[in-house]
């Protein structure tokens, strides 16, 4: 096997948590006993791992080293975007957040002018960190389709005047370092199944906002993107019993036009003009307010029913906007799940919102940002200072 690719491989189970000493790491790998040790050895020599206390052994074996990533490998650049915020931070090899902030940005002003706030900040936030770490890669995620491999959006329905801007090419070149452009709903999936027992994937993430997305982890804990990354782009999928209401990628009753926070405030008139508005609306119970929300719960639930048979996860999260202000948008959702759903495919079925919250897309795109530095391309050159 090729060096990078075992160090590499080492390294990321150590970083996931799936395997933290030397007897975890000889199945986990599928390596020798002795080429574990070599390549712990040379990890630990060159400080990309350090010792972390010991682990507990069964019976009465002597405790392991217990092992971890060192901070001391360098800094991570994440911003994880949305229609109308930002969330932008800096970690370090070890996960550990060193400096955070939430920006207000608007994608319709076009990549320019999000991306210049989004570099500013995070100069700024490097500035605060201090210590000279190196930026070893950084992490972006945007509301709509990306071609990760190309680094831009392609034709992202709520995000005028973005498709194919090179935000990757335009980011590396301004922190030089290699720069990972994903969707931002696949950054929350990842983000809350990393966070969760191993247990409750394969994981459905449904972001309901501005627009409405989804995100698919597989059974081994990874993304699935699809033959061409367009994989849980439910935004434009057209459900049962949804009106005809013109969507913004020129079809008509996509589940994003009936059923997004942006579309309950249209539906709810000119006395709410904002999702800020309609949140402190469910958060008194205006009566109003609730029984729109019922209604786009009704159809995000029919079609979560139809995914769930067509996916068998084993857990879906609802996050979003809504969530934090109501538990109406969740009953409804599964309301209907359970109702339409076969028991096979629901008998099991864990159906909550996030257990991160709005950080779901940071911690996330720490993991694809973590995982970048350590693959066999990069591992190569790391040595922690």
């Amino acid at each position: 096997m090729d060096p990078g690719i075992t160090l590499s491989t080492v390294a990321r189970l150590v970083a996931s948590g799936a395997a933290v000493s030397r007897a975890d790491l000889v199945p986990a790998a599928g390596l020798a006993r002795t080429t574990v040790g070599a390549v712990v050895d040379e990890l630990l020599a060159r400080g990309i791992l350090r010792h972390d206390g010991l682990r507990p052994t069964a019976g009465r074996g002597r405790p392991a080293d217990r092992l971890a990533l060192s901070p001391g490998g360098g800094l991570v650049l994440l911003a994880d975007v949305g229609a109308r915020g930002a969330h932008l931070a800096v970690v370090d090899l070890s996960q550990r957040v060193l400096a955070h902030t939430h920006v207000d940005v608007d994608v319709l002003d076009g990549p320019d002018a999000v991306l210049r706030a989004v570099e500013t900040q995070l100069t700024d936030l490097l500035a605060q960190v201090g210590g000279g770490a190196p930026v070893r890669a950084m992490v972006i995620g945007l509301p709509g389709p990306v071609d990760g491999q190309l680094g831009i959006p392609v034709r992202p329905p709520i995000m005028p005047g973005w498709h194919a801007y090179p935000v990757s090419a335009r980011l590396q070149q301004t922190f030089g370092c290699p720069t990972v452009l994903e969707n931002d709903v696949n950054l929350r999936a990842l983000g809350e199944a990393r966070a969760l027992p191993a247990d409750q994937v394969p994981l459905l993430f449904v972001k309901v906002g501005t627009g409405i997305g989804g995100g698919l982890i597989t059974r081994e804990g990874v993304l699935h993107h699809g033959a061409d990354g367009a994989a849980g782009d439910i935004g434009h999928v057209r459900v049962r019993g949804a009106p005809d209401d013109a969507c913004v990628c020129g079809n008509v009753g996509c589940i994003e036009a009936v059923a997004s926070a942006s579309a309950i405030v249209r539906r709810l008139g000119p006395g709410v003009t904002s999702i800020d508005e309609l949140r402190t609306r469910l958060g008194r119970g205006d009566p109003t307010a609730l029984a729109v929300v019922r209604d786009a719960a009704g159809l995000i639930g029919e079609l979560v029913a139809t995914l769930v048979h067509f996916y068998n996860p084993a857990r879906v999260t609802i996050g979003g906007s809504l969530t934090a202000a109501s538990d109406e948008l969740l009953a409804g959702v599964r309301s209907v799940v359970y109702q339409r759903a076969l028991p096979l495919a629901t008998r099991n079925l864990v159906l909550t919102n996030s257990v991160l919250g709005e950080y779901a897309g940071l911690a996330g795109a720490t993991v694809l940002g973590i995982e970048r530095v350590l693959s066999a391309e990069s591992i190569g050159t790391l040595t922690a200072r």
